[in-house]
């Protein structure tokens, strides 16, 4: 299965065990069924905000979509480990078949966590226009290699190795590499229940 597949198929499967339609979900989150059915088959590297809503609509924690199982216990992710190698792929470019960000989870599979710690590789910024993106909750970033730039409502912020920022998720938003260069960071993103 490829990784695009592996969001879809839980989404898929989630959505099926709710007992909700591909209409019920475009309805609630007003995402275009064309757009629901490609997450779905995982042919669309979906965005951020839409898995955030079709979340809420599903009832579930955005993780849900990228666990395996879950452990009631501590979480721990050692160096090299299978959740530092699962990537998750996202992309907020429309019709997108290349990601922009591959995010590597931090605390798969811990049971009912209110936050989403993850390493991000940021693939540089492709010519297309940005979308920004909103959504309840708070992210907070930390930049491991590289430069970044965020977009924050109509401010730029340009961050480099060992800088920081904590931002309110409701305000328009994006982040990419700044420049030709891919970028790392530390980003632990919350979602309020």
């Amino acid at each position: 299965m490829s990784e695009k597949n592996r969001i879809g198929i839980k989404v898929r499967t989630i959505r099926e065990s709710r007992k909700l339609s591909i209409e019920d979900v475009s309805e609630r989150t007003n995402l275009s069924v064309t757009s629901i059915e490609s997450i779905e088959k995982g042919e669309l590297i979906p965005g951020l905000t839409p898995l955030i809503k079709i979340a809420r609509v599903l009832g579930v924690r955005l993780g849900t979509f990228m666990d395996d199982q879950e452990d009631l216990g501590p979480v721990v992710s050692r160096s090299g480990s299978k959740s530092e190698q699962t990537v998750t792929r996202f992309s907020d470019r429309n019709n997108a078949a290349s990601s922009d960000l591959d995010f590597y989870g931090l605390a798969q599979n811990k049971a009912d966590r209110h936050m989403e710690p993850f390493i991000i590789d940021i693939n540089p910024a492709s010519e297309e226009e940005v979308k920004l993106s909103t959504h309840e909750g708070e992210e907070f970033i930390y930049v491991l290699e590289g430069e970044v730039e965020i977009r924050y409502g109509k401010d730029t912020y340009e961050l480099n190795v060992g800088d920081s920022i904590y931002y309110d998720s409701i305000v328009a938003h994006h982040v990419h590499s700044h420049g030709e260069k891919p970028a790392k960071i530390l980003a632990v993103i919350y979602t309020p229940a």
